[in-house]
């Protein structure tokens, strides 16, 4: 019979309570990823959003389960449909018209789902693809539109591609230069036509946090809104943070495309909070905080000052994403895998000291956890179990100054020797390692390295995809770890 735990997040002397807002902030709902190990049930989700009185949600499939438990909430969806469709979709219109049958026409009933947009792919053009869904995604996105335009949606619902900001870039940083990258610009102005044509929304993910992460001179106070970021004047108009710079390009972008008044939709912005130096609780509560009391001003940026509409990434940490772009990728969560919020959010954007409602009903596996066995270990050859738990679990909390990075050389390998257990449902033997391992009862958390219990979880129900393979860890994590025990 599994156990149950309360797992409770720190946030100093702030007691949490029950939201009772009275009005949150317009235009912005959150993206909800299911690429756990041990995914939150769907029922257990949909009750987090309605207590935290969030209702729009971004999915990045059409999973039944996960459609049938928000039919009849009045959630507006965007339901998306995965790369590795888009070639199908591309090729034969048949393919499209039983997608939208299955996956939009089935909820559209009474009391059904409330579909207001269909996300075609997700960031189909990054340049780690290699062009890899540059001659599908379009002709899918045609297909799409005209299925549920014979079916009789387009009236309640618009077709989209959601899109990474680095298809559009400036050469001198400042918005006026912005232009759609060259290697996609034939195929983003075709889009973007038939967009306008159709009365399309452009979706855009910008995220400030990788501004910061992937350049290390990047001036940390421009990545957030609270305007102390140094000012860049630019024909009129004045940026001091990222965020609107990097909108206002995709806008100058539009404008050379000869389009002027195309509705743009923030597909995905966030702040990870453990995997990098500046992935922390606080900077995230910062980031978060700055961008809510930002929507909630309805100011828009410098090009276009008007409510703007934003779908937070991510509600829940996922253990099992590729973390080839950064440790950071298992940790966008404003909740940790369980459903426990990390750090203090006012949803109304008035900046009160308050934490969102956590996840109820959530049940753990057993309170025990795989550590060292210091009795029968031999640290001199350790290196391949560490390397066997790491590449099957997670050890992103342990990389660079994470929250367990500084652990010592025993605790790092029980950190990922439990992390693997956990992963594994705590099977028995998952917790032996050639007999350098024990379970133990005593919780193995060192200090504020929480070392996790696992949730019960409907999981086997769920079909995850990865687009960079399961576990891509050794070269980002374990070369780097291995030489510190």
């Amino acid at each position: 019979m599994a156990g149950r735990a309360v797992m409770l997040v720190n946030v100093g002397t702030v007691i949490m309570t029950t939201l009772t807002l009275a009005s949150l902030v317009r235009g912005f709902g959150v993206n909800w990823g299911n690429i756990a190990s041990h995914p939150l049930n769907p029922d257990i989700v949909v009750r987090m959003l309605k207590d935290n009185k969030i209702n729009k949600v971004k999915l990045f499939d059409a999973h039944s389960w996960t459609m049938n438990t928000l039919a009849g909430t009045g959630m507006e969806v965007m339901v998306g449909i995965p790369n590795n469709l888009l070639e199908s979709l591309a090729e034969d219109y048949e393919n499209a018209k039983d997608w939208v049958k299955e996956n939009v026409t089935a909820y559209m009933r009474k009391g059904g789902v409330n579909i207001k947009y269909v996300a075609v792919g997700n960031e189909p053009f990054l340049s780690a693809y290699n062009g890899s869904f540059l001659e599908t995604t379009f002709p899918a996105l045609k297909n799409i539109h005209k299925a549920l335009k014979e079916a009789g949606h387009t009236d309640k619902m618009k077709a989209t591609i959601p899109q990474n900001a680095e298809v559009y870039q400036s050469a001198n940083d400042k918005p006026s230069e912005g232009d759609f990258r060259s290697d996609v610009k034939k195929t983003m102005l075709d889009i973007v036509n038939f967009f306008h044509d159709n009365d399309l929304p452009f979706t855009v993910n910008i995220y400030p946090f990788l501004s910061l992460y992937l350049n290390e001179h990047f001036p940390v106070e421009f990545a957030f809104f609270d305007g102390k970021g140094e000012s860049i004047p630019d024909k009129g108009k004045n940026y001091d943070n990222v965020f609107d710079a990097n909108y206002d390009t995709l806008v100058y972008s539009l404008k050379k495309a000869g389009i002027k008044d195309m509705k743009i939709i923030i597909g995905e912005i966030g702040w990870p909070t453990d995997g990098h130096k500046h992935a922390t609780p606080k900077l995230a509560e910062k980031f978060y905080a700055g961008l809510m009391k930002r929507l909630a001003k309805e100011e828009g940026t410098p090009l276009r000052p008007e409510r703007l509409e934003v779908y937070l990434f991510g509600f829940l940490d996922e253990d099992m994403k590729s973390i080839m772009p950064g440790p950071f990728e298992r940790h966008w969560g404003i909740f940790r895998y369980d459903g426990t919020p990390k750090f203090m959010l006012d949803f109304t954007g008035k900046g009160r000291k308050i934490v969102p409602v956590a996840a109820k009903g959530v049940e753990y596996l057993d309170k025990q956890w795989c550590i060292v066995n210091k009795d029968t270990i031999n640290l001199d050859k350790v290196a391949p179990d560490l390397e066997y738990a790491c590449y099957h679990g997670d050890c992103t909390a342990m990389k660079g100054d994470s929250r367990c990075s500084k652990l010592d050389r025993i605790q790092n390998i029980s950190y990922a020797f439990n992390m693997y257990y956990q992963i594994q449902g705590q099977d028995v033997k998952a917790c032996d390692f050639k007999g350098t391992a024990r379970i133990t009862k005593d919780n193995a958390t060192v200090g504020s390295c929480l070392f996790p219990i696992q949730i019960v979880s409907g999981s086997d129900d769920f079909s995850i995809n990865f687009v960079f393979g399961r576990f891509i860890v050794v070269g980002l994590v374990l070369l780097g770890l291995i030489a510190t025990i």
